[in-house]
C-alpha cells in the first residue's frame, strides 16, 4: 500500500513535525511506502492564476500513486492553512478530481464517485481549544462539521472515502506523558486506516435526492442540517 501525506505547518519542530514523524514511521513500519509532502518546505505555490503547471501535474501523478490521502494541518480559524487550501484549489482540477464523466451517462460523477475514487482520507488535526468545544455539543461545532467542506465538499465529492478527522485538542500544552498517549494514538489509528469505517455519506443518486440534489422527503424525514445527508 502507498499513501502520500502532506503537511502544511510551517515549524518542523513543533508537535505537528512529531505527529507527523509518529505517523509515517508507524505506516512505514506497518509495509507502506510513503511519500511525504511537505508544502511549506517545498515551497509550493497556493495562488490558483492559471490552471495547470509542472508543480499541479507532478502532485497530481502523487496524488494518483496513492491508496491513503493523510492531509495533516493546524485548525487556524475553522479551517486548514492557506497552503493547504491552495494545494487543493490547484491540484484538484477539473478532468482529474472532478467533472470526470460516466462512461455510461456522461454526467459528472461526485460524491462517492468521481476522479479519486478508490481512495480513503483521513485528516490529522491539532487545535489549541479543548476537546469538548469541538464536540458534538460544544461552542465551536463537532469537527466533522467543521471540516464538512474538506470532508464531505472536497473527499467525498472527488470519490474518497472519508475517515473521522484524527484530531488532537489542546496543543498548545502537551506534557510527555499525553505526548505519549497521543504517539500510541495515531499510530493506533494508522495500523486499521484501511479497515476501519468511512463517515457514512449519502451517495447523490435518486434513491437518496430529488432533480434538484435536494433530499426526498422520505429520506431523513423530518431533519434537516448536514446530519441528515449521512446514513442512519
Amino acid at each position: 500500500m502507498h499513501a502520500l501525506w502532506v503537511w502544511a505547518h510551517p515549524h518542523a519542530s513543533s508537535l505537528n513535525g512529531r505527529l507527523r514523524e509518529i505517523g509515517t514511521t508507524a505506516l512505514t513500519e506497518a509495509g507502506w511506502s510513503v511519500d511525504e509532502l511537505d508544502l511549506y518546505r517545498e515551497g509550493f505555490d497556493p495562488l490558483l492564476v492559471e490552471v495547470g503547471g509542472a508543480d499541479v501535474r507532478r502532485d497530481q501523478e502523487r496524488l494518483r500513486a496513492a491508496d491513503l490521502l493523510v492531509m495533516q494541518f493546524p485548525l487556524w480559524w475553522y479551517s486548514t492553512p492557506a497552503i493547504l487550501k491552495g494545494w487543493i484549489d490547484r491540484v484538484f482540477e477539473s478532468g482529474f478530481a472532478f467533472d470526470v464523466p460516466d462512461p455510461e451517462t456522461g454526467k459528472p460523477l461526485k460524491y462517492g464517485t468521481g476522479g479519486l475514487a478508490g481512495k480513503r482520507a483521513l485528516t490529522v488535526v491539532t487545535a489549541g481549544d479543548r476537546s469538548a468545544t469541538l464536540g458534538p455539543r460544544g461552542i465551536s461545532g463537532d469537527i466533522e462539521d467543521v471540516l464538512w467542506p474538506l470532508l464531505h465538499g472536497t473527499f467525498w465529492y472527488t470519490g474518497m472515502d472519508p475517515l473521522r478527522p484524527h484530531l488532537v485538542t489542546e496543543a498548545n500544552d502537551v506534557s510527555p506523558e499525553t505526548m505519549a498517549r497521543l504517539e500510541a494514538d495515531l499510530t493506533g489509528r494508522l495500523e486499521n486506516v484501511m479497515s476501519e469505517q468511512r463517515i457514512g455519506y449519502r451517495h447523490m443518486c435518486d434513491e437518496h435526492y430529488d432533480h434538484t440534489i435536494k433530499l426526498h422527503d422520505s429520506v431523513a424525514p423530518g431533519e434537516v442540517g448536514l446530519s441528515a445527508h449521512r446514513e442512519g
